[in-house]
């Protein structure tokens, strides 16, 4: 039942929607990790419900060579990268130093960092999640290391890289909530997701819900539960679990759906460009890099180990 009550929204939401639009990424993120970690149920068997039928780990060979596309970007020395600011842990301004961080922005800074040589030169730049494809083929952006899905229809539209974390679609309820399943929190509620995410193309599609919401931003949903408007949000489980920790009054439902990989988008005609990144990922990950950002970011507030989330070079 949706709740009627409101309760106050948090300085941190506020901050984060308030913040402006763009950022250098000269400064580095404070990492301070809270100290209360957010215990997410484990998943019950996962629900395969997708029609993909294309391999989304299909993509070009890594390479260090420089192709046309990374050219004008080392010309230009600039990498304009498209990220999340509203998405605790993955992609979120600091109100401290107002700067961007978390999980992706740390591999955005590393591949930066590898094709110009320069972190400071790359420039970050917030892009909603129904704005990733379109601010990649109308080119306001290089790349997008945004939480991004993989899927048949995107691939059809952008270039992405090898995969670079495995993700699965969980709910997020009030703590009062008595939903104990994630089929009892969506069949006859009003449910949250972002627009152009996989929750709003699955909720779509399982068509049980009273009402969907969608938004801009992953944020707006979490805003919206806190005001008693939604009854549910859906997002991936690395997402949930950056909400959970960022408001102690939700939390995660056991059961998840739609096993999901997410990458690296830019443009199908950059060829060079995506076979660069691919050599980034790999080295990142060799390196220890990714288990780093991930301990840093991630750890406290998932289930699972990191070897459960690096989907491997296929």
């Amino acid at each position: 039942m949706r709740r009627t009550t409101a309760r106050t929204r948090p300085a941190a939401a506020l901050a984060l929607l308030t913040a402006g639009a763009i950022v250098l990424a000269g400064s580095g993120p404070s990492g301070a990790a809270p100290t209360t970690p957010v215990a997410e149920s484990a998943p019950q068997a996962v629900q395969e419900v997708t029609d993909d039928n294309c391999d989304v780990y299909k993509s070009v060979p890594p390479s260090t060579e420089d192709g046309p596309a990374v050219k004008v970007i080392k010309a230009k020395r600039q990498l304009v990268i498209g990220v999340d600011q509203n998405s605790f842990r993955w992609g979120a301004r600091n109100p401290n130093n107002g700067q961007i961080e978390g999980f992706d922005i740390d591999l955005a800074r590393a591949i930066g960092a590898a094709i110009i040589g320069d972190p400071d030169k790359v420039i970050l730049k917030p892009v909603a999640t129904a704005d990733r494809v379109d601010a990649v083929q109308k080119g306001r952006v290089d790349l997008i290391v945004r939480t991004m899905t993989i899927n048949c229809k995107r691939m059809e539209q952008v270039a992405f890289s090898k995969p670079y974390f495995n993700i699965s679609q969980r709910i997020l309820v009030p703590k009062t909530s008595t939903a104990k399943t994630l089929q009892e929190a969506i069949k006859g509620h009003t449910v949250c997701a972002a627009k152009g995410s996989t929750a709003e193309a699955f909720l779509t599609k399982d068509a049980t819900a009273a009402k969907l919401v969608p938004v801009e931003n992953q944020l707006d949903c979490l805003v919206q539960l806190e005001l008693g408007k939604v009854d549910a949000i859906m997002t991936d489980n690395g997402l949930a679990a950056g909400q959970a920790a960022q408001d102690q009054a939700v939390r995660i439902l056991d059961g998840e759906v739609q096993p999901e990989v997410i990458g690296v988008a830019m443009l199908k005609t950059s060829p060079d460009l995506t076979a660069r990144v691919n050599q980034v990922l790999a080295d990142y990950y060799n390196s220890g890099a990714w288990r780093q950002s991930y301990d840093r970011w991630l750890k406290p507030y998932m289930v699972n180990e990191a070897d459960r989330y690096w989907p491997g070079q296929h």
